[in-house]
């Protein structure tokens, strides 16, 4: 089969290696979409956290499930699926209070393991979710929502609040069509006037803020009645952004970070306790999450394929993914299609 291999920063090569097979209680799937995101964006810059190389990168994908190893029904066989990629060990404190998504022992697939940039890939079969409705770019877009759904989860948002979300790529995307199903009033902070326009025209959020604004707090403030944010949700993945998130929330407010950098982020610690903020860290997301987006998509929500605009194949993914990380090119979320035709435009 092939694979496409990140062997270090900025390089990846497509190889010709042994298809798996499947263990007990695993099952393998044919591989038909996998989503480029944040983290595989910084993997192969070289600037992501818990990463080793080489890797091979894919955390968002969906295929058909082809074989199943003992102990696993044989009726999954032929069914469509996405994968939750978050291998907890089931024993650590975090998992034995439902904290699956932090993990003491976590294995991400994709980065702590190799992941879905292959044609195809075996996984345990109680990490596969089956639908009969939703379609491959659908399904292999269900983990990047969810990672937006797990965050407003944290955040116990309630209907009315002011909700603003920092950055509008795909994780931010995802964050604001969550807080608007929760009833949220929401602004979207972003430098990227094209993707401003994408959530306010498309996804429908209520507001819209240039990052670059003179005095983005106060202008946030008309929208609250004199008032800061009720909730500021990170999704930036920018040190500076992150740092400056704090003087965005309002009194009693609570900040949520979705963002990793590898970085140290700091805070002024009069202004946190004047303000009585609460502070979040939000790390992946747990099957809760990934049915409450899987329920929105169904009903028609949530709008998942709209972010979509690049694709290709996974043979073309060593020319491509330069040109993906390169801002010029206007990348909201690109996709490896291993069922399109190499000759269509990406």
């Amino acid at each position: 089969m092939q694979v496409l291999v990140c062997t270090q920063p900025q390089h990846m090569e497509l190889k010709d290696l042994p298809s798996p097979s499947c263990k007990a209680q695993e099952a393998m799937i044919r591989v038909r979409r996998v989503g480029i995101c944040g983290t595989d964006i910084h993997a192969y810059g070289g600037n992501q956290p818990y990463f080793d190389y080489p890797r091979v990168l894919g955390h968002e994908l969906s295929g058909d499930i082809v074989a199943v190893g003992d102990n696993v029904s044989a009726d999954l066989i032929g069914q469509s699926a996405y994968v939750i990629p978050y291998l907890h060990c089931g024993e650590c404190r975090a998992c034995q209070r439902g904290k699956t998504n932090c993990c003491q022992h976590m294995q991400v697939i994709g980065v702590h393991r190799d992941g879905g940039m292959a044609e195809y890939l075996c996984v345990p079969a109680d990490h596969l979710v089956t639908s009969r409705t939703l379609a491959p770019e659908q399904l292999a877009l269900v983990e990047c929502l969810a990672i937006g759904a797990h965050a407003v989860r944290r955040s116990a948002l309630e209907p009315g609040e002011l909700t603003v979300i920092v950055g509008a790529g795909p994780i931010g995307m995802g964050t604001l069509q969550i807080a608007k199903s929760r009833g949220a009033r929401t602004l979207v902070v972003d430098t990227n006037h094209d993707r401003l326009a994408f959530c306010r025209d498309v996804l429908g959020a209520d507001g819209i803020l240039h990052a670059g604004d003179d005095d983005l707090a106060a202008t946030i403030a008309t929208h609250n009645d004199g008032a800061l944010a009720d909730i500021v949700f990170d999704a930036t993945g920018n040190p500076g952004a992150m740092q400056r998130g704090f003087d965005l929330a309002g009194h009693g407010g609570r900040y949520v970070l979705v963002s990793i950098v590898k970085a140290d982020i700091t805070f002024n610690d009069p202004d946190f306790h004047r303000k009585e903020l609460t502070l979040l860290g939000s790390r992946n997301a747990t099957r809760e999450d990934f049915e409450t987006v899987t329920r929105l998509i169904e009903t028609g929500a949530m709008q998942p394929t709209a972010m979509i605009t690049h694709r290709g194949t996974l043979a073309e993914m060593p020319t491509l993914m330069p040109q993906w990380c390169d801002p010029a090119n206007g990348v909201i979320k690109a996709m490896i299609d291993f069922d399109r035709d190499p000759q269509q435009p990406h």
